[in-house]
């Protein structure tokens, strides 16, 4: 999830009768344990957690309890492009491929060494399409990279070939075989639309623009005018922006609103994070963009709820208005979102919702402690959100749900890691983006699916937070 406040939604499990409510300048509230203001920011603690907000977002700070603070929204990464053109491909050729639903890669090679480039391309396109099906990408890639040897100017392999790379999270390798695609295809919307995402993954936002333009002059289409406002916003905001560049992260910034030193101490603290969590994690992005923006501008790009502190949406985004140092509120911030784009890279964005919150939370050091007797109560009583309806976003959760939903989500995954370790959560990950679903990810880590898992999750929080 793309939380800036990760914890905010917690206030549920967390307030007591004395606490204080932030009331944000939407309506929305947040009851605090604690609140207190300082050099333009507004600090709040729940339990042993501290985050700010700025105090620009805030109306007023009522001392006592009220309805709880809205979960922030999460904030969906636009999906690469699903490419709906297939290679034409006969039903003999299907049935000498494709034997008990799997490739059978001799037959393959077979029709290969027949020596007809359109009936080998089209073969390994079959193969492709077989693999995706089974979400798994890095096959996929490989039998289309095969197809492109046969035909490598094929519009119709490069574009999908192009939206294998880009869920694969290799936008570099993506964006090559997508202005093929375009060139070869002049004609295609489909072409320009997945071109325009590259070039947008690539951090090329002018290009971008015209990119899906041009989709949008050759078939009008909701998903493609939806990406290019969201393209066009940030390249309005972004126009006068400097970059800064560390070995595996590229900061853009305004220059009048982010000192240098300011800039020296995130990258710092990213770099220190990276190496972090590619010890834990394993697998990591190659490279990571990130944003610094005031606060209107921050709101203004990514439309995000108006109680957010950060945003990752393949881009990490940063308001950082009042801010002179890298605060250890902030420090935490930046650690949670970059854990999302770990998490994207490793499982190429198939992840359910509950396991990816969790390690954002777990990895920023946040604990069950604050709330533990309060899910103690939940997990023995039965009145849990079962984990299988926790793998989709949070949004259409009320405020209660939503509370109990990141609270289970942190609990599954700091249980997991005490009891079988920081590697088996790695090894599920890797599993979930070989494209194993994700009980069967568990089953095959930690020898436990849903009902097992939970059911143990309750022995754990009875023994450690039970009364």
């Amino acid at each position: 999830m793309r939380l800036i406040i990760p914890c905010c939604c917690l206030a549920v499990l967390c307030a007591t009768a004395g606490a204080d409510t932030i009331v944000l300048r939407n309506g929305d509230r947040i009851v605090a344990d604690a609140v207190k203001e300082h050099d333009g920011r507004v600090e709040y603690w729940l339990g042993d957690n501290t985050f700010t907000i700025p105090r620009s977002i805030v109306a007023r700070i009522e001392a006592g309890g009220s309805p709880p603070a809205q979960p922030a929204a999460n904030a969906a990464a636009p999906e690469p492009p699903q490419v709906h053109t297939q290679m034409a491909g006969s039903d003999e050729l299907l049935a000498r491929i494709i034997r008990n639903g799997a490739v059978d890669d001799a037959a393959l090679k077979a029709i290969e060494q027949e020596g007809i480039p359109e009936q080998s391309a089209a073969a390994n396109t079959i193969a492709a399409g077989l693999a995706e099906s089974k979400n798994d990408l890095a096959s996929a890639a490989k039998y289309l990279q095969n197809a492109l040897r046969f035909l490598p100017h094929h519009a119709v392999v490069l574009d999908n070939y192009a939206s294998v790379q880009l869920r694969l999270g290799r936008p570099g390798e993506a964006l090559s075989s997508a202005q093929q695609a375009a060139a070869a295809s002049p004609e295609s919307a489909e072409a320009f639309e997945i071109l325009g995402f590259a070039y947008y993954k690539d951090d090329r936002n002018r290009e971008a623009i015209a990119a899906l333009k041009k989709s949008l002059q050759l078939r009008p289409d909701d998903n493609v005018r939806n990406l290019l406002q969201r393209v066009e916003r940030e390249a309005s905001t972004e126009a006068d922006f400097r970059e800064q560049g560390s070995s595996h992260f590229v900061l853009r910034y305004e220059g009048s609103q982010a000192a240098d030193t300011l800039r020296s101490q995130i990258l710092e603290s990213l770099e220190d994070d990276y190496r972090d969590l590619q010890n834990d994690l394993g697998g990591a992005p190659p490279s990571v963009f990130v944003s610094l923006y005031t606060d209107q501008a921050f709101f203004d790009v990514t439309q995000a709820p108006a109680w957010s502190a950060a945003l990752n949406d393949g881009k990490i985004r940063i308001p950082i208005s009042g801010i002179h140092s890298v605060t250890p509120q902030l420090a935490s911030v930046l650690r949670h979102e970059l854990t999302h784009s770990f998490v994207r890279q490793i499982t190429h964005s198939r992840v359910p919702q509950w396991l990816n919150e969790g390690l954002a939370q777990l990895e920023q050091g946040m604990t069950t402690a604050p709330f533990g007797s309060r899910l103690a109560t939940l997990y023995l009583s039965g009145r849990q959100i079962p984990l299988n309806q926790l793998e989709g976003r949070f949004e259409s959760y009320s405020t209660a749900e939503a509370a109990v939903a990141y609270a289970e989500a942190l609990a599954a995954v700091e249980y997991i890691r005490n009891t079988y370790g920081m590697d088996d959560l790695a090894r599920i990950l890797e599993r979930l983006g070989e494209g194993q679903p994700i009980e069967a990810a568990l089953r095959s880590t930690i020898h436990a699916g849903y009902a097992e898992l939970e059911a143990e999750m309750t022995t754990y929080l009875k023994k450690n937070y039970g009364t």
